[in-house]
């Protein structure tokens, strides 16, 4: 197996040095591509996506052939350094060639040929406020994980009975294991660290999140209400929200959404309660995030 890293790691060679310590959260660099047997309806047949912290910042895609920053600080790398981005574009594009001929092995050794089929490979980093580091790298086949790198044994882990051939076969070179490795362990993290600081106006920033009570529905068979917390428009991703009743934290009949992201970057999040209306002076929504010099306290009355 060739060792194909993604192409960022030409286009940030020049950003500034890395920081010395942690940056008080979670952090990530992950590389995703799909290919497809049988596109339609003008889709590509081989798609990259660069995220950093879950925001993507790369695209490349075949019907152009040409890579492209979705973030300023990227576009400014792409203006200053015109032939890394070139040398980063041929990269994916030989990235294509090679995910292609592995879709083809696979359509074949599944005697699928016809339909439409999809290889997706997955790798990447992540690096948490208290210096612990995790790193991933695995092939997904149809929408089922296939096969799967364990960094730890230097072997690959199959999840399908055709992945077994696969194994045995990457599994006879030592070498390119051994570069997944450090690549995965070190690298990698280099290059979020990176990337972090040339970003950093933009990545390591704080926006605290805007927050609203809003009264849903009651019920008529129970009379009982529905308060629902919005959270919006912060940054980073980890926030901490929960209920309480009397100055405790309060379980029961509450429901929890899930961070999602807006189109500007910044992230959202919900949390409901059902509550007695007698009750509702008991209550209250607390919220924390490293955007907020103190935590907030919503009142539900």
């Amino acid at each position: 197996m060739a060792l194909r890293l993604a192409p960022l790691l030409l286009l940030v060679r020049l950003a500034v040095g890395f920081p010395e310590s942690g940056f008080g959260s979670l952090h990530s660099l992950k590389h995703f591509s799909t290919c497809t047997s049988d596109p339609s309806q003008g889709q590509p047949h081989f798609f990259y996506l660069g995220y950093i912290d879950d925001q993507v910042f790369l695209h490349y895609e075949s019907n152009s052939q040409e890579m492209q920053a979705r973030v300023p600080w990227v576009k400014k790398a792409k203006e200053e350094n015109p032939q890394l981005w070139s040398n980063a574009t041929q990269r994916v594009r030989d990235s294509e060639d090679l995910n292609r001929a592995k879709l083809e092995f696979l359509g074949s050794g599944y005697n699928q040929s016809k339909g439409f089929h999809t290889l997706q490979w997955m790798f990447g980093c992540e690096l948490r406020g208290d210096g612990s580091k995790e790193g991933f790298l695995q092939y997904g086949y149809d929408g089922r994980t296939f096969i799967t790198f364990d960094k730890k044994t230097l072997t690959w882990v199959a999840h399908q009975p055709l992945a077994e051939i696969v194994k045995r076969k990457w599994d006879d070179s030592a070498g390119p294991n051994q570069k997944w490795k450090s690549y995965l362990e070190e690298e990698c993290i280099q290059w979020l660290q990176n990337i972090l600081s040339y970003g950093r106006m933009l990545l390591l920033r704080t926006e605290p999140p805007e927050a609203t009570l809003v009264r849903g529905k009651t019920e008529v068979e129970d009379g009982m209400e529905t308060h629902i917390c919005r959270l919006d428009g912060f940054y980073p991703r980890e926030i901490d929200a929960f209920c309480m009743r009397d100055g405790e934290i309060w379980l029961q009949d509450t429901f929890h959404g899930s961070v999602a992201p807006n189109a500007d970057g910044t992230y959202h999040y919900w949390l409901s309660i059902r509550i007695d209306p007698k009750d509702r002076g008991r209550y209250r929504c607390h919220v924390d995030h490293n955007g907020l010099q103190e935590p907030l306290d919503l009142d539900l009355e």
